[in-house]
């Protein structure tokens, strides 16, 4: 948010702004007990022309030091060429940074400026951060109150154009579920144990002492099989972007425009000069 001299913004800003008044001639006390502290020594406006700052040079008071008052903490008395400074006191003056015509003001600067005059109890409402801090969110301090700034005039200039807009139709975008029966197939394994039972061909006398028959002897096998898991699962199928272009187009409007024209009916063959104090037509 760039400030500059309102001279530099608006070299007329005297009449366009103050009906006149010259406020860098006014002097500036504080409003409790009436105490001058100094004058105006410029005026600082943002880039749209609003009021932000008066610099006042403190003078003798504190020793020709110059500082930032916000508008908003300001009373114009225009009857005695005054400004009140509203709770000024000289703790603040001199707690403020050092103003002088080649200072950068930037966020930095502003906020030591605004932390001095925000009350000991402030808090911070509005999370802000250098990056989108905006005057509004310290209204006691950039405020201008019509009633205690008698006719001071914010102006802005606007462009009007003589076009009307009506409507022409609406556009509704929805979404509508739509059911259908789908199929999914998915082959599976299954393990399966075979017994395979088989009488010897040939018998076969086994050797006294090899044949031992005893009871537990157990054959063990593990069996698996595959199962199908078959789910619905949402997926993103198409994306729809629903956004107004403006299309420009040049309206030519005819109309059908009438003049009289002199006839003449004549009898007979008198003589006529058709072209005696005749206006050319314009072609």
């Amino acid at each position: 948010m760039a400030l500059v001299k309102i001279r530099d913004y608006n070299s007329n800003y005297k009449d366009d702004i103050f009906d006149g008044n010259d406020i860098n001639s006014y002097a500036v006390y504080e409003d409790v007990n009436d105490e001058k502290v100094g004058s105006v020594d410029d005026i600082l406006v943002d880039e749209t022309g609003r009021l932000r700052y008066f610099v006042i040079d403190t003078g003798f008071w504190i020793f020709g030091k110059k500082v930032l008052l916000p508008v908003g903490r300001t009373q114009i008395d225009y009857n005695r060429d005054r400004i009140y400074a509203v709770g000024f006191t000289k703790e603040q003056a001199e707690n403020l940074p050092r103003y002088d015509s080649d200072t950068v003001i930037d966020y930095d600067y502003e906020e030591r400026v605004r932390g001095s005059y925000r009350p000991s109890n402030y808090r911070q409402t509005t999370p802000y951060t250098r990056n989108d801090y905006s005057y509004d969110y310290d209204p006691d301090l950039y405020n201008i109150r019509q009633k205690e700034h008698g006719v001071i005039k914010l102006y802005e200039e606007r462009l009007v154009a003589n076009k009307g807009v009506h409507k022409v139709g609406d556009v509704t975008v929805s979404k509508k579920v739509e059911t259908e029966t789908a199929r999914a197939s998915v082959p599976i394994e299954k393990e399966r144990v075979v017994i395979e039972r088989r009488t010897p061909s040939q018998t076969q006398a086994v050797s006294p002492g090899d044949a031992t028959f005893q009871e537990g002897e157990v054959a063990r096998m593990e069996v698996y099989e595959e199962s199908a898991d078959i789910h619905k699962q949402a997926f993103v199928r198409e994306e729809v972007n629903v956004k107004k272009t403006i299309e420009q187009d040049t309206v030519t409007a005819e109309e059908t425009l009438r003049r009289e024209e002199l006839e003449v009916d004549a009898n007979g063959k008198p003589v006529i000069d058709h072209n005696r104090n005749r206006t050319p037509r314009n072609r």
